[in-house]
């Protein structure tokens, strides 16, 4: 459909800045994009069948369910308020709050999608404490997962980017498609950047600047945490759970470690055996196990399901974003988003360009569809055959940054698009309201973007 295939997402991205209500921006949109489409008001319902009767968003709707209850349990049992208890004992500075941060979201690096919300959800108290805004958390969150998922060539970014390189040029198996994955790592710019620009900002080297600077100087002067008015996309209903036993606390190790080590031995376990990372299922088993110690330790089954129902409606705000996200994501794939962007810039490609291009086209698209993996599924059979026939069937630097550049691109436009499952993640575990993240984060993303992209431009005219 042209030039009208890109206004659904872009409507949905400007009224979410200018209303600063996410929902209804994307409700908006969706209705607009129908009309566009020649649907109709009567075509929205069918839209949203095809784009939630599916397996993909099932599973992260069904993510999303157990990742609140599980936090209702966390706070429930009062094992979020131990973990800040034990961290407010060792008197630990603002600083050294937000390095923790950093390096726990790098240590959580084989899932993105339960990184930002782990990382968030522990540390929430802490920065909170210490006056750090929800805003900074939710950037220390987001910037740290799927940066990290996406350079480790043993999660499953790397075996999906992996198995789309097969059959291209000389990638002929699994094992040629991994190496030549992980030669292209150091030439990953963007996500390598992201990572470092948040380590020197926790640790001070670099100052805070832009819409994050304003929030900083409101959470350290004001000790508010987020700005008045706005709508955390986690409700009432779950962060104002309280512990059942308000005279005596219960064992951390029992209550906050073992779930979490149920979640990462399932996770990574399931990877390492099966190939796959069974994310939704190490949450379900967390929460079976911790849902058992509950009653264990004299919590009523009454209660613990109450507690379980109050997590699924705290959790429904981000549910909302995610439908209409994924319908947008739908509606674009119908209205030939995708190929419109590829259409506009392929006259462009040359071998100097290419990595730089490329880049930027995979941000776009990324951006518009909220989708990083959705992307890299358009952009790699697409890119990477073009960089192997400028290469003559080689694999050269060409080839190993035009693939991290599809790579990185794809987090890129990711990191600022409103309508990005991970970056809803990060605005659930941090409690923020959802366009104040993407506001505050969007400069640090552009900037590290522009660096990514001019080594691009220079890498290219050097090859």
């Amino acid at each position: 459909m042209g030039f009208l295939s890109i206004l659904p997402p872009f409507i949905a991205v400007a009224l979410a800045f200018l209303t600063r209500n996410t929902i209804l921006s994307l409700a908006v949109a969706c209705i607009i994009g129908v009309f566009l489409n020649g649907g109709g008001l009567l075509g929205f319902p069918d839209l949203l069948k095809e784009a939630l009767g599916n397996e993909d968003f099932a599973w992260i709707f069904l993510l999303e369910l157990f990742i609140g209850i599980l936090i209702a349990f966390f706070q429930r049992t009062g094992a979020i308020e131990s973990v800040a208890s034990i961290a407010e004992r060792r008197q630990l500075s603002k600083r050294k709050v937000e390095i923790s941060a950093w390096f726990m979201g790098m240590f959580v690096f084989f899932s993105d999608s339960f990184s930002p919300v782990f990382v968030g959800t522990t540390m929430r108290k802490i920065t909170d404490r210490v006056r750090i805004s929800r805003e900074k958390l939710a950037y220390i969150c987001d910037s740290t997962s799927a940066p990290m998922a996406v350079i480790v060539p043993f999660t499953g970014w790397a075996v999906f980017i992996a198995g789309l390189l097969m059959g291209m040029g000389p990638i002929h198996g699994e094992v040629e498609a991994m190496a030549v994955f992980t030669k292209s790592i150091p030439f990953n710019f963007y996500a390598i950047f992201s990572i470092l620009l948040v380590g020197l900002i926790a640790m001070g080297w670099i100052k805070d600047f832009g819409p994050m600077r304003k929030a900083e100087e409101r959470a350290e002067k004001e000790g508010k945490v987020i700005r008045d008015g706005s709508s955390p996309l986690v409700s009432k209903e779950l962060t104002n759970i309280q512990p059942y036993y308000e005279d005596r606390i219960l064992s951390v190790w029992v209550n906050f470690l073992l779930p979490v080590i149920v979640i990462i031995s399932i996770a990574m376990g399931s990877y390492f055996f099966m190939g796959t990372t069974k994310t939704m299922e190490a949450f379900l088993a967390a929460i079976v196990v911790l849902g058992i110690a509950m009653r264990l330790q004299g919590i009523p089954t009454s209660d613990i399901m109450d507690t379980a129902i109050n997590g699924i409606k705290g959790i429904m705000p981000a549910v909302m974003i995610l439908i209409f996200a994924y319908t947008i994501n739908t509606l674009s794939e119908q209205m030939g988003t995708a190929e419109y962007l590829i259409g506009a810039t392929e006259a462009w490609l040359s071998p100097s360009l290419l990595p730089a291009l490329t880049f930027i086209l995979a941000a776009l698209i990324s951006f518009s569809t909220g989708s990083s993996w959705g992307t890299y599924g358009i952009m790699i059979p697409i890119a990477v055959p073009v960089a192997f026939g400028f290469a003559d069937g080689d694999i050269t630097t060409l080839v190993l940054a035009t693939i991290a550049a599809v790579a990185g691109g794809g987090v890129f436009g990711d990191h600022c698009s409103p309508l990005s499952d991970t970056t809803i993640l990060a605005s659930t575990g941090a409690a923020v309201d959802h366009i104040d993240h993407v506001r505050t984060q969007i400069p640090y993303c552009l900037l590290v973007g522009l660096i990514g992209l001019i080594i691009y431009v220079a890498l290219g005219f050097y090859l």
